[in-house]
């Protein structure tokens, strides 16, 4: 009997004395590790430094405005209804660029560049503000400011005047009765031919007495009772008299519109420039006797130039536009004299009157007073 033969076994490859060993897996050694995670890191903080704000804000020199020419094709300072006279030169406000949306890496370029400094945003923010209220708030600023002007301008060139509300507070006696801009005729009795008149007639009087107003408002005299309230109910200070929550002015009383067209800037600091563009519009000759001269200040509405922020960018603006002669707030004038660009003239000013004898003088080839 025959059989059949095995199935040959299987072979098992044997391995070759003169080839390499077979790959085994490898693993990142702690070098290489250190090198990603370096590379992870500074990735994170380049992002960081490109994309996060900081709690800071950005302060430089900002656009500065002829307040004599005009923007847009639109005359900055018009007087419509009242004779006008040809003007020379330049008037020039000045402004500070405010940015608070900066990154790290953005604040260190600003800061290198030796045009920008930098300020800690609070102190230009409150804490829960949003752009809109700060928007409205400088927006605010800037109107009263340009009212501010005209009326400072105006007495200065001795128009009559004429006592109004100009503010009532909210909530207060006076805001049942009251509008801004009436005019007042008589308060308890007694005539008002300015506004101070107004606090004096309330002499003797105190909170709960109801006194009679009479005012003029669109033309009509109207009268009206007022009763008197407390001044601390509303966030004032104490008075010894009744309060009827009136903010009061002398009005020049003219019978020509002056309008001030300037979009997109906030803030108070141009109040004297404006002025003298209206002074300059609507008296013979010229004030800056066709030189280019710039200036900034607060105004208040009997002419006192009050002293702001940021003059160093201002000036810096005002040398950048060609400006010569610089018109400084009394109270900016050490900051001013420590910071001014070569070649820059200051000229110290602490009233309107201050101003326009300064520049009458400059022209003349006088003596002014400097910073």
């Amino acid at each position: 009997m025959s059989t059949a033969p095995d199935a040959p076994a299987t072979q098992q490859p044997t391995p070759d004395a003169g080839s390499p060993p077979a790959p085994s897996p490898r693993t990142l050694s702690r070098r290489g590790w250190t090198v990603i995670v370096a590379f992870v890191v500074s990735l994170g903080l380049l992002l960081v430094g490109l994309l996060v704000p900081i709690p800071y804000v950005s302060l430089g020199p900002g656009p500065t405005y002829d307040t004599l020419g005009s923007v847009e094709n639109v005359q900055v300072v018009s007087v419509d209804g009242a004779p006008t006279y040809p003007t020379s030169g330049q008037l020039r406000m000045t402004t500070v660029s405010v940015n608070s949306e900066i990154t790290l890496f953005g604040a260190l370029g600003l800061w290198v560049s030796g045009r920008y400094a930098l300020a800690p945003r609070e102190d230009y923010f409150k804490p829960g503000e949003t752009e809109e209220q700060i928007e409205q708030q400088n927006t605010k600023m800037f109107q009263d400011s340009q009212s501010n002007a005209e009326i400072a301008a105006l007495h200065h060139l001795k128009y009559p005047t004429k006592p109004i509300a100009k503010e009532i507070t909210t909530g207060a006696p006076a805001d049942k009765v009251l509008v801004p801009g009436d005019e007042f005729v008589e308060v308890n009795g007694k005539k008002i031919t300015v506004a101070t008149d107004v606090r004096a007639a309330l002499a003797g009087t105190k909170p709960g007495d109801t006194i009679p107003v009479t005012y003029r408002r669109d033309g009509q005299e109207k009268q009206g009772t007022i009763t008197l309230g407390t001044s601390t109910d509303f966030g004032g200070d104490p008075q010894a008299e009744g309060f009827m929550g009136v903010r009061t002015t002398d009005r020049p009383d003219v019978d020509f519109k002056t309008t001030i067209h300037l979009e997109n800037v906030g803030g108070p600091s141009a109040g004297l420039m404006f002025s003298l563009a209206i002074v300059d519009r609507l008296t013979p000759g010229d004030l800056a006797g066709g030189q280019n001269i710039a200036g900034t200040g607060e105004i208040e509405e009997d002419g006192r130039v009050e002293r702001i922020g940021g003059i160093p960018f201002k000036m810096t603006a005002a040398k950048e536009a060609g400006v010569t002669t610089f018109l400084v707030p009394e109270g900016n004038c050490a900051e001013a004299k420590d910071n001014a660009p070569d070649g820059l003239r200051l000229v110290k000013v602490a009233t309107l009157d201050d101003a326009v004898a300064a520049l009458d003088n400059l022209k003349a080839g006088r003596p002014v007073p400097g910073c």
